[in-house]
């Protein structure tokens, strides 16, 4: 029985071709990649085009740049990342050396008739106060005195025609500081005011 082969041998020449392709296919690999890669050497340009004469200048290695820090230092190349603010005791807890005190006090005034309640305090003390008035609307001037000062005094919150207020004040200096209250009306009008924090007395002048 003859046996026929399908796929005959290739003939000499055949395999100098298919050397000579494979000879040339590598040398070109070698001076488009691997030369220009490896070490710098890039007699075509192919390289530097491709970016690969990049990595022979660092080794052949990609480095990373370090991590910004994260304390608020600031290194050289990297953006500066701030610590959270730490808030201090003192913007926190303000400490006193007075008792806590909460009162109310009121009084009337006449048609065109003035009148004051205030409250001794150091500084840098505080309450909390409320007022209202009955009856109609008054004027009034939120203000301060220092210990000795004659008529001079400092005014922090002025109004016309009000029925009634609210807030927190800290005392800006040792004194008295409080209300006056004037009626324009016709009519008399009772305010009352409510004040709790810290200060020595609460009065009328």
């Amino acid at each position: 029985m003859n046996t026929h082969n399908t796929h005959p041998l290739p003939t000499l020449p055949q395999l100098i071709k298919a050397t000579g392709l494979a000879l040339a296919a590598a040398a070109a690999i070698l001076v488009t990649t691997v030369l220009p890669a490896e070490h710098d050497i890039d007699p075509t340009g192919i390289g530097k085009a491709l970016g690969l004469t990049t990595l022979s200048a660092s080794g052949g290695e990609t480095t990373l740049p370090p991590l910004p820090a994260s304390t608020g230092e600031t290194q050289p190349g990297n953006p500066t990342i701030a610590a959270p603010a730490t808030p201090t005791p003192a913007a926190i807890v303000a400490k006193s050396k007075v008792p806590y005190r909460s009162e109310e006090m009121m009084l009337t005034l006449q048609p065109d008739e003035g009148a004051e309640i205030k409250a001794s305090m150091r500084q840098g003390e505080q309450f909390v106060f409320t007022w209202a008035a009955e009856g109609g609307k008054v004027n009034f001037d939120m203000h301060g005195e220092r210990p000795n000062a004659g008529d001079e005094f400092t005014s922090y919150w002025k109004d016309k025609q009000q029925t009634d207020a609210q807030g927190t004040f800290v005392a800006p200096f040792d004194g008295t500081h409080g209300w006056y209250w004037r009626n324009h009306g016709d009519k008399p009008v009772t305010v009352k005011v409510k004040v709790s924090g810290f200060y020595e007395k609460l009065y009328r002048p």
